[in-house]
């Protein structure tokens, strides 16, 4: 395959995915990881893509975030039960991360009062619990994304660096078997990426129509996720394909 050939490809799969991670894209091409990396260098230069964390994205306009409101009625029930079964996880004194999903909001109603440390980037979360006095909440700050009501950006993303957690509770728009967690959004699934890192467990709540999905940008891979609470939607064999890469997986 001639370099140009090459420079093709690897824009039109970017573009036909969304992302794309320097890994596969070694494969696709047979060369090597280094070569990728030069080639998303000089194809970034030329304004073809955008490099991200371990790959490339497209440069095409990315997929605008669902508003809250419509969010927190997507699914309602679900995400009610999935959150209840978040919170029946939780121990008093544990230092815990809520993401700023709507199912982290619903965890953040129905969480008692109880001597918590709780980090959020969302400030539905944050408001929601600052009526329990227990709870100390503590909040990251950044850019605030207005239509998720969450605080993004190279700020937010610093502020978690400062924090080790016993547990992360957080959402996403695609759960792949191949391709991983993924976002609609870039910035979203950079601060998501730090979350997924900062735990000693990482929770996944997704419900059922999550699954199979890949969204825009990748988060994480798999198996960066410990336990996954979703709805009884999810197929049997799917689940048990979830338990064999040793991954907890309650549904409810």
């Amino acid at each position: 395959m001639l370099v140009a050939e090459r420079y093709d490809l690897i824009v039109q799969l970017v573009n036909e995915r969304g992302s794309i991670r320097v890994t596969e894209l070694s494969e696709l091409c047979q060369v090597t990881e280094e070569t990728i990396r030069r080639d998303l260098d000089r194809l970034e230069q030329a304004g073809r893509l955008r490099r991200s964390h371990g790959g490339a994205v497209s440069v095409k306009e990315q997929q605008p975030e669902i508003p809250y409101f419509e969010r927190e009625i997507v699914r309602a029930d679900e995400k009610r039960r999935i959150a209840e079964e978040a919170v029946s996880l939780i121990r008093p004194k544990e230092r815990i991360l809520l993401d700023a999903s709507s199912t982290a909001w619903y965890m953040a109603q129905s969480m008692p009062d109880i001597p918590l440390t709780v980090l959020t980037n969302s400030i539905k979360v944050a408001m929601e619990l600052a009526g329990k006095e227990r709870i100390e909440v503590i909040s990251t700050g950044g850019i605030l994304a207005s239509r998720s009501l969450s605080y993004i950006g190279p700020l937010a993303e610093r502020s978690l660096d400062a924090y080790h957690v016993d547990r992360a509770f957080l959402s996403c728009k695609g759960v792949h078997l191949d391709r991983g967690i993924s976002e609609s959004n870039e910035l979203q699934a950079r601060i998501k990426h730090r979350m997924v890192g900062m735990a000693d467990e990482v929770v996944l709540l997704a419900d059922s129509s999550k699954f199979g999905v890949q969204a825009f940008t990748h988060v994480a891979e798999l198996g960066a996720i410990h336990r996954i609470i979703t709805d009884n939607g999810l197929t049997p064999e799917l689940g048990a394909e979830l338990r064999e890469r040793q991954i907890t997986v309650t549904t409810v």
